[in-house]
């Protein structure tokens, strides 16, 4: 049935909605709350995302120094094995010897693995930058209610189900159906529910995992033993749950695929999906492309007039907040407590948004009163609880900033929509047109060393010409010293840092390159 909406209905910008774009084989995945962009997954059909793929590898370096090991997946880079990340129940895995009960961190990494060995693994991480992707041989293989880990006997309960109570019971009914010597974590959408909803979950899974364990036995190495799920049929599996009041899709060939899905893993959900056909851009209707283009900007406004600034290292990400525009009626106290107020909400936004992980610094306007600063964090804990990743607020520095942490499973948002500048390096900053002429008057130096000519024409960038020219005095200083003729010659085309030097034999040169040029 062509479930297509109204476009009153769907502007209303109310509740939760997954918007999904399918075009020119890409899924863009949208969630809204309220209007708002909360979280934002992009993926190509021919480059999906390896995190929950799971490998056949070959160990091929032991550092005992790092407490861990490199191994050949078949990737590009090889993947990182921390130590603490191997199971050393060699019921599950062949590892070279047993460790007798002994904890990994009280044991030589050499007598886990080996060089050359085989081995299982899990992708826990995205490969970033210049790192490989980290694995882990702790196998997770998850369902719509329970994540089934086979490598281990353990049973949790996701920590978003906040009722100790509903906790407990959902822990009582895990331990009664798990299988044998495997554990179980019971999911968030698990709430509320019995043992006959989480069991079909747990045959699937446990299926599954006979099916990677037969495929261990057989073929090269490395290979891939299990892909995860695409980006769609993740997003049903973990996003969309009875807290979303839709899910519009634009292609009706996915819009079926969905429906027959969420009639096995949430019959109650089917009515909630929405095809949506239309000419138009469907993330251009609901206003999400602005919002991307907001997301991956330095500078975020926040309604008052105050803003807050996000940069990014290699190490860590620091936040500042200033008050900008908003200078308050009160006292400055009541302005930085404001302020900071409405920035703890718009940071814990942010950091979902962008997908930020690994370490976080924030930077609040200094406030003297400690209620004030307790109510700050207070506010920012309660904002971060509406994450699904693992955030944990570690509190205030003696130096009065706020840190945290995040867990860091794939690259940031920026990173698939921007690349490091060619010119500055990443910097965020170009040479001044003072430096640029410097670095110009050296390489005259040096080619006129080298080259009998009679002089030189420069060109480069119209800021840089006039520069160039309006400090005459110096221009022709740098003639007498090189005892050449040196002419300047805008053009837009160049880019401010760099300059095309062409060496003139005579005048004639020059009336020739400005003729013909």
């Amino acid at each position: 049935m062509d479930n297509t909406i109204g476009a009153g209905k769907r502007m209303m910008g109310v509740g939760k909605q997954i918007v999904v774009d399918i075009r020119y084989d890409q899924t863009r995945v949208a969630v809204l709350e309220d209007g708002d962009l909360v979280e934002f997954y992009m993926e190509d059909d021919e480059k999906q995302g390896l995190v929950g793929n799971i490998y056949r590898g070959r160990v091929v370096n032991v550092l005992p120094g790092m407490h861990a090991a490199f191994v050949d997946i078949g990737l590009e880079k090889n993947a990182f094995l921390y130590a603490g990340d191997i199971n050393i129940d060699n019921t599950v895995f062949d590892f070279k010897d047993k460790s007798n009960g002994k904890e990994v961190k009280n044991i030589s990494l050499r007598d886990i693995v080996r060089e050359g060995q085989e081995i299982t693994v899990q992708i826990l991480k995205e490969p970033m930058g210049t790192k490989g992707a980290r694995v882990t041989t702790h196998i997770t293989l998850p369902g719509r209610y329970v994540v089934l880990m086979p490598t281990l006997n353990y049973v949790g309960v996701s920590r978003r189900i906040e009722d100790e109570e509903e906790r407990q019971r959902l822990r009582k009914v895990a331990e009664a159906i798990k299988p044998q010597n495997m554990g179980v974590i019971v999911r968030t959408a698990a709430k509320g529910k019995q043992a006959e909803d989480l069991m079909p979950d747990i045959e699937v899974l446990c299926k599954l995992w006979e099916g990677i364990r037969e495929r261990e036995k057989q073929g090269e190495v490395p290979r891939l033993l299990h892909k995860d799920e695409s980006l769609l049929y993740r997003t049903v599996r973990d996003i969309f749950s009875a807290d979303v009041d839709r899910l519009v899709i634009n292609d009706y060939h996915h819009y079926q695929k969905v429906v027959e899905l969420v009639k096995v893993v949430s019959p109650s959900l089917v009515d909630r999906v929405e095809y949506f056909d239309a000419q138009r851009n469907l993330f251009e209707i609901y206003g999400i492309e602005a919002k991307i283009e907001k997301a991956i900007q330095k500078k975020v406004w926040l309604k008052s007039g105050g803003y807050i600034v996000i940069d990014v290292t290699e190490a860590l990400t620091v936040i500042d907040v200033n008050t900008g525009k908003f200078v308050g009626n009160a006292s400055l106290e009541d302005t930085a407590f404001k302020t900071n107020l409405e920035a703890a909400e718009e940071i814990a936004h942010q950091i979902r948004l962008r997908d930020i992980g690994g370490i976080i610094i924030i930077d609040f306007i200094d406030m003297e009163e400690d209620e004030h600063k307790k109510k700050v964090l207070e506010v920012l804990e309660q904002a971060l609880k509406k994450d699904r990743t693992r955030t944990n607020l570690v509190g205030l520095t003696g130096l009065g900033l706020v840190e945290l942490t995040r867990k860091k499973v794939r690259p940031r948002l920026s990173t698939a929509f921007l690349k490091p500048c060619p010119y500055c390096n990443g910097t965020g900053r170009v040479y001044s047109e003072s430096t640029v002429i410097a670095k110009i008057e050296k390489e005259l130096e040096k080619l006129f060393s080298v080259n009998e000519a009679w002089g030189a024409l420069v060109e480069v960038h119209p800021s840089v010409a006039n520069a160039w020219m309006e400090d005459k005095q110096a221009l022709e200083q740098l003639e007498t010293t090189l005892k050449k003729k040196i002419c300047i010659r805008a053009d837009e085309s160049i880019h401010v840092e760099d300059s095309r030097i062409k060496l003139l034999k005579g005048p004639g040169d020059l009336e020739k390159v400005v003729r013909f040029s």
